[in-house]
């Protein structure tokens, strides 16, 4: 099927921004509502589903609990912001052009990338066809279908990190029939302070969750994870948290990318070798004085709305600002009645401060819940999204002389 071209004014300035996350959503609402009432910019949302996906909430997903649907179009009413339902097949960064489902083309003047980072099925064999991820609603679902299904067995958790962390705990305290066993290279809340470390790792032994740190998988089987070393754990089902990767697509159209194949910007996130391209949330490499910053929603929210300032000084003939970002917690949760936040340093080491049990499960559902009401005061108010942590010294970046 031959491409038709989509077009609508002419003479428009056309914004088009690629994923529906957390951080393309905050710059879709916030560049939106700050040209509200011009004819002369459009701005165009694509995104694969008219969902909205919450990926903080993906754990609960995997154990069958239900989540409000929530609409991107819902989300995105009043602003003026056009949606557009597909998946992004093709970016041609010189003709300044996106391809979708292969039959569709959008024009572009500026491009805002935010296609986030999915579960990283390639590096260990095996993963792509025995593995479970939460890379998608729709993958954790399945996954939850197929726990429900199980009846007994083990459940191993390949990754430590925290989405690993609280997936363990979600599946052990859901599915207690369940021996679920968490695998990583480290041990359960490493980047925490000794008291954060210990509440996590006496949370998971509470639920039943056999930790097994220092363990690398190096083969995944249809019933069988291997191990480094030689030693293989029987697995019913696997699920899959070791790392991640960026979309392709990137690297494809010709934009610079990091190792990891993330889009690498300048200080106003603009990609540094086509300026008319900005990159947010983990689709991007995005370096701070401290290093280059981890994908998180409290930082993929921010790198959205400077995105959307950016895009208008632009417009408005004038130089951007650039991006400073410090960041403040890491809130786990140990599945519904349980949890802690570890407050960090702008660098992401921890302080010596956290929450633990009652008080953190609070804090941590306000945190997740938090999108909503700022995408809503965006709307009406869009300088209240420009307020973040911005990191002091630490975020500076040294120029080279």
């Amino acid at each position: 099927m031959s491409a038709r071209q989509e077009t609508s004014t002419a003479t428009a300035h056309h914004v088009v921004i690629l994923g529906a996350g957390y951080a393309g959503m905050s710059a879709a609402i916030q560049l939106a509502a700050r040209v509200k009432g011009r004819e002369d910019v459009q701005v165009t949302v694509v995104n694969a589903q008219e969902r909205f996906t919450e990926r903080m909430r993906l754990h609960l997903t995997a154990t069958g609990q239900r989540l409000a649907e929530l609409s991107i179009p819902e989300l995105l009413e009043g602003t003026e912001a056009r949606f557009v339902r597909g998946w992004v097949t093709a970016v041609d960064a010189d003709a300044k052009t996106v391809r979708i489902d292969d039959d569709r083309v959008l024009p572009y003047d500026t491009l805002v990338y935010g296609l986030g980072g999915v579960a990283d099925t390639c590096t260990v064999p095996g993963v792509e066809d025995h593995a479970y991820t939460l890379s998608s609603a729709q993958d954790a679902e399945l996954l939850a279908v197929r726990l429900g299904r199980l009846g007994s067995g083990t459940v191993v958790v390949a990754g430590s990190g925290l989405t690993g962390v609280e997936s363990a705990a979600e599946i052990a305290e859901r599915h207690p029939e369940l021996d679920v066993v968490l695998l990583g290279r480290a041990e359960p809340g490493a980047t925490m302070n000794p008291k954060a470390k210990a509440y996590v790792q006496a949370a998971l032994d509470r639920l039943g969750v056999r930790v097994r740190a220092g363990a690398e998988v190096v083969k995944v089987l249809s019933d069988t994870v291997e191990l480094a070393g030689g030693e293989s754990i029987a697995a019913d089902v696997v699920l899959w948290t070791s790392g991640t990767r960026a979309s392709p697509l990137a690297a494809a159209a010709g934009l610079a990318v990091d190792e990891r194949g993330r889009i690498v910007t300048d200080a106003a996130l603009r990609s540094v070798s086509h300026p008319d391209v900005y990159a947010v949330g983990d689709a991007a490499a995005i370096r701070q004085g401290y290093g280059v910053m981890h994908g998180t929603c409290q930082g993929g929210m921010p790198t959205g709305v400077h995105a959307a300032l950016s895009i208008e000084c632009v417009l408005k003939g004038k130089q951007p600002k650039p991006f400073r970002f410090g960041y403040y917690h890491t809130p786990v949760s140990l599945g519904r009645g349980d949890a802690v936040v570890q407050f960090t340093h702008p660098d992401d080491s921890p302080r010596r401060i956290c929450l633990t049990g009652r008080m953190a499960v609070r804090y941590k559902e306000m945190v997740t819940a938090s999108p909503w009401p700022t995408y809503g005061r965006m709307k009406k108010m869009p300088a209240s999204g420009a307020f973040w942590p911005r990191g002091g010294r630490s975020a500076r970046v040294r120029e080279a002389r």
